[in-house]
């Protein structure tokens, strides 16, 4: 039997461009780590011109002074935060990317080299989903039919409201996932 961890897992919280931690997959991601018995960390941005210019380099900086020199053992993030998996891969930090944006190289190349430790979700319905661009990755990839950027599906909350609790079910495993490998340390 394993004993208490020094600290409790931490779990880094990423935001997208305009969906922040209030909206439904982080928010509902947030609560689930909570819940486990992880810290959440959770840096807020404002995506400006600067942001737009070097996405994967603003976010890291945002990431390093959010975490000041801690090291997560999960990283949930939506699409904007996803500029934090170049970061991840080459820091060996495991991940749920939600609407990874595969049309960005570096984030494309990033998925690509990524381990099966990591999970992208996106939805057939965005265009910034694109699976083809990293073809052979040993990371999971999951579509969700019909699902848009916010993986919602338009005109229809019932269906939105599903694929979503889906969706949040996979954070919930990797989160449980997490809790358990730490308790063994």
């Amino acid at each position: 039997m394993g004993t208490a961890p020094d600290r409790p897992p931490l779990v880094l919280l990423l935001a997208g461009a305009g969906y922040g931690q209030q909206a439904p997959l982080l928010w509902w991601s947030s609560d689930i780590a909570t819940a486990a018995g992880c810290e959440v960390v959770a840096p807020t941005w404002v995506v400006d011109a600067a942001a737009d210019a070097d996405p994967t380099a603003f976010v890291e900086a945002a990431v390093d002074a959010a975490l000041a020199g801690r090291t997560p053992d999960l990283v949930v993030a939506k699409s904007f935060g996803c500029f934090a998996l170049p970061w991840a891969v080459r820091n060996a930090v495991p991940g749920v990317w939600l609407t990874p944006v595969l049309t960005n190289d570096a984030v494309a190349a990033a998925l690509r080299a990524a381990p099966s430790t990591h999970v992208a979700i996106g939805g057939t319905d965005d265009t910034m989903w694109r699976p083809d661009r990293v073809s052979g990755t040993a990371a999971i990839l999951q579509a969700v039919d019909r699902a848009d950027p916010r993986l919602e599906v338009a005109g229809d909350w019932r269906a939105s409201q599903r694929l979503q609790a889906e969706v949040l079910g996979v954070v919930e495993a990797r989160v449980r996932a997490l809790v358990v490998q730490v308790h063994r340390r």
